[in-house]
């Protein structure tokens, strides 16, 4: 199994079910025998996917920015801590480091992380899917915008060529199984 990139929250003050969405979704990647490569914070969303996953099983990998670490909030749960100057550095680096990028719910941080990937692929750096895991529509909103830039023709190829929605747990495992068949 190869890497998988998770972008998702780090906020604590969140619905539980998010929190039970993240934790399905971390026992999965276990399961799977994935290696985990995410921010490396120890709080919300974020924490909530690692120890699910390191409990099943999966290494767990956070590319973590000084900021976190001069905060002390980098989880206890990293087999391999990586370390970066700041949030760009970090982007780039999960996307070296993985095979595919899933988005669970998150915010201002999460969408950018989505879309740093995705304008990357648009140009040619990498041929990565991102995969937006739609807990309880989540996405929806988002994924109504990118069609509308769509249909006019502002996404070079298609948004369907870089961006992917899964809407439960099955067909999230089955896209990122295709990645590794």
């Amino acid at each position: 199994m190869k890497s998988v990139a998770v972008f998702c929250a780090a906020s604590e003050n969140i619905a539980p079910g998010y929190f039970e969405a993240a934790t399905e979704v971390g026992a999965m990647l276990g399961r799977m025998g994935a290696t985990m490569v995410y921010g490396g914070a120890r709080f919300g969303l974020m924490e909530a996917t690692a120890k699910a996953a390191k409990a099943t099983g999966a290494r767990i990998v956070g590319v973590v920015p000084e900021i976190l670490v001069e905060r002390d909030r980098v989880s206890f749960l990293l087999d391999e801590h990586v370390p970066c100057r700041n949030l760009s550095e970090r982007k780039d680096i999960m996307l070296e480091r993985s095979d595919i990028l899933v988005a669970l719910p998150g915010g201002v941080g999460t969408l950018d992380e989505i879309f740093h990937v995705m304008a990357a692929a648009t140009i040619g750096y990498h041929a990565k899917r991102v995969v937006l895991y739609n807990v309880n529509g989540f996405w929806d909103g988002l994924m109504s915008v990118l069609g509308e830039i769509n249909g006019m023709g502002f996404v070079r190829g298609g948004i369907e060529k870089y961006l992917f929605v899964a809407n439960n747990i099955t067909e999230l495992e089955k896209t990122i199984e295709e990645v590794n068949g």
